[in-house]
């Protein structure tokens, strides 16, 4: 009898956790798969009569509509909707922000055919916004802060047309505020590029399906590895932690204000990393350079054995390298002992040198990471580990990697690292 119980009880438990995965399975495909929707309010004026105003809140099996007298609607692209989401949702005086896509040629585009790059859509966000708390001047600016406006390849590691940066007036009003602050940015010098914003007329806003409204909220640990992986905010940091134009951002700036800004001799001009003029060797130079190991694992995405690899164990100081180029990756002042049998990591040195890819090899979706500029297969983000940490944890292979000794640092020009184990 008690084995008939035990039995049954887990028989359950299994259908449970099937039941389970189908259901997020189902959903996970829907969220790629299934057609978006029209917004019956992609032709409300934004800015010119905000009481006229009707917000139309669409979702895949529920349309609310809601009459408001203190909302107006803006439509920016910024790359991977998720982030731009998130950050317009933060303002005050904005009340929502809805993602979708714009631009495109075709009806009801799904979010496999946007990313694919082949609608002509981008990933893009509505905002409704009271224009009595935040003007769409500022949104403006939001929009050249929260991404990089200079990519015009698309943003961060998320590559193609439907990443890049747009601003989708639906006034002239609009447009001309998007051209003067454009003026004005570029006139700072806040860049070491120009600005490539696209400014376009706004079309037919198609809302996203509901598995990426909110994602940020809803998927919290997914996004907040996917955002830092992408280097967005690092870069965000890297232009704008100074606080030195934050002046920008009152509402609304006074002629004497834009005046005072800091003189071109005082813009501080951002070093060139040496890695950008690097070019990877052709595959039969690897071929002859590499080990057979080196090179199955970086060029052809193979995996290691665990507890047999050269660095699983390293307890020494020093830099972790890729082996094909040398950029700097790792530190092992951020390696620690998973028990795993592979090099694992708490983060890289700089985001810039490592880059994020699905993979879907075993079915699931993993996180590949590879090197920016020898483009080597390195490991991949297993969600494993500390949770001061987020759990993640940066499972790298040996074979992808080249250990520098802190002593050897300054030879090999990586004098900058050793400040690391000060």
């Amino acid at each position: 009898m008690n084995t008939k119980i035990i039995w049954g009880f887990g028989m359950t438990v299994v259908v449970i956790i099937l039941a389970v995965a189908a259901v997020w399975t189902y959903n996970w495909h829907l969220g790629r798969t299934a057609p978006s929707l029209p917004d019956i309010a992609t032709e409300v004026v934004g800015t010119t009569s905000p009481e006229d105003v009707m917000i139309a809140v669409e979702h895949e099996d529920e349309t609310e509509m809601v009459l408001s007298r203190e909302t107006a609607i803006a439509y920016v692209a910024g790359g991977c909707f998720w982030c731009t989401e998130s950050d317009f949702q933060k303002l005050q005086g904005v009340s929502n922000a809805v993602s979708g896509y714009m631009g495109g040629s075709s009806d009801g585009p799904s979010y496999n055919e946007v990313v694919q790059g082949n609608t002509g859509h981008r990933e893009m966000v509505k905002i409704e916004y009271d224009p009595n708390q935040i003007s769409y001047r500022r949104l403006v600016l939001e929009l050249l802060r929260e991404t990089d406006p200079t990519d015009s390849g698309g943003s961060f590691y998320d590559r193609g047309y439907q990443y890049t940066s747009a601003i989708y007036y639906q006034t002239e009003e609009e447009k001309k505020i998007a051209e003067e602050v454009i003026s004005e940015v570029e006139a700072l010098k806040i860049f070491d590029k120009p600005i490539a914003t696209s400014i376009e007329l706004a079309s037919t806003f198609w809302i996203a399906e509901k598995y990426h409204q909110d994602f940020s909220k809803d998927n919290s640990l997914r996004y907040s590895y996917y955002r830092k992986g992408s280097g967005r905010d690092a870069y965000i940091e890297s232009i704008w932690g100074s606080g030195e134009y934050d002046y920008l951002f009152s509402e609304e700036p006074t002629k004497e204000v834009i005046q005072a800004a800091p003189a071109e001799e005082n813009v501080l001009v951002k070093s060139v990393s040496p890695w950008e003029e690097y070019q990877k060797p052709s595959d039969a130079e690897l071929l002859r350079t590499l080990t057979p190991l080196q090179y199955q694992i970086t060029q052809k995405n193979g995996t290691e054995r665990p507890f047999q690899n050269e660095y699983w164990d390293n307890h020494e100081e020093g830099i972790y390298v890729d082996v094909v180029s040398g950029e700097p990756l790792f530190s092992s002042t951020e390696k620690f002992d998973s028990g795993t049998g592979w090099p694992s990591f708490l983060r890289p040195i700089d985001l810039d040198f490592v880059t994020e890819h699905d993979d879907y090899k075993l079915i699931i979706r993993r996180t590949e990471i590879r090197s920016t500029y020898a483009d080597s297969h390195l490991g991949h983000i297993i969600l494993d580990g500390p949770e001061s940490n987020n759990f993640i944890r940066y499972c790298m292979n040996s074979a992808s990697l080249r250990f520098v000794p802190k002593d050897d640092l300054e030879k090999e020009g990586l004098g900058e690292y050793l400040s690391f184990f000060e």
